[in-house]
């Protein structure tokens, strides 16, 4: 009983993980539905308030348990960091959600589209990585590493060609201004989910 109230019963920060992974998922299908049907934005705007609400109540929650724990699974500075970048992907979602229908878009780009379920694949990816922590599939979460640079790269590549197309074809500056704020939160949350990936492999180097 001593030992039990020096040493309490360890933290469980890996279902912790895989809570804002799940969270990262739903958000990032959500924004997909968004961009193929605008005029849903309000309604799934709300929608992905709601998770982005929550994912931040289990930001707090892990960052209240990590100054708790005596003796964590990982590195107090991995798990930081990891659930930082974790929510700020969340962030960068809420925020492309939220522009959307402040913006006032009627219709939608296909390149917003494509960038959207990019970030979409990304986010199932980092859900399987972050997942694969608590058995300690290290080999694995490599491999969703490495599927996440390739995602990223994939999502410059359609951010430079949409930015492209829409200084070419689009005449009207507000709109031009308007979908080139998208692109850029939705491109800036890909590059995060990199950050994601640069994390876990740091993690898997330390603990292979």
């Amino acid at each position: 009983m001593v030992l039990r109230k020096i040493f309490p019963k360890e933290t469980d920060f890996f279902s912790m993980f895989a809570s804002a992974g799940e969270n990262l998922k739903d958000s990032a299908a959500l924004l997909v539905e968004l961009m193929e049907h605008l005029d849903k934005s309000e309604y799934l705007a709300k929608q992905i308030h709601e998770i982005e609400q929550n994912g931040d109540m289990l930001t707090h929650e892990i960052f209240r348990m990590l100054n708790k724990t005596f003796i964590t699974p990982i590195d107090r500075e991995d798990i930081h960091a990891l659930v930082c970048r974790l929510d700020d992907v969340l962030d960068l979602i809420w925020t492309c959600a939220d522009r959307s229908y402040l913006f006032k878009l009627k219709s939608s780009r296909p390149e917003a589209v494509e960038l959207s379920k990019t970030l979409q694949t990304s986010a199932e990816v980092i859900m399987k990585a972050v997942s694969a922590l608590k058995d300690k599939k290290y080999s694995y979460i490599q491999e969703f590493c490495i599927e996440i640079n390739r995602l990223e790269n994939k999502a410059d590549t359609i951010f430079r060609n949409a930015l492209a197309k829409l200084f070419e074809e689009e005449k009207d500056p507000i709109e031009i201004i308007k979908w080139k704020n998208i692109f850029e939160h939705l491109e800036d949350a890909t590059d995060t989910c990199e950050d994601v990936a640069n994390i876990l492999e740091s993690i898997v180097l330390k603990h292979a």
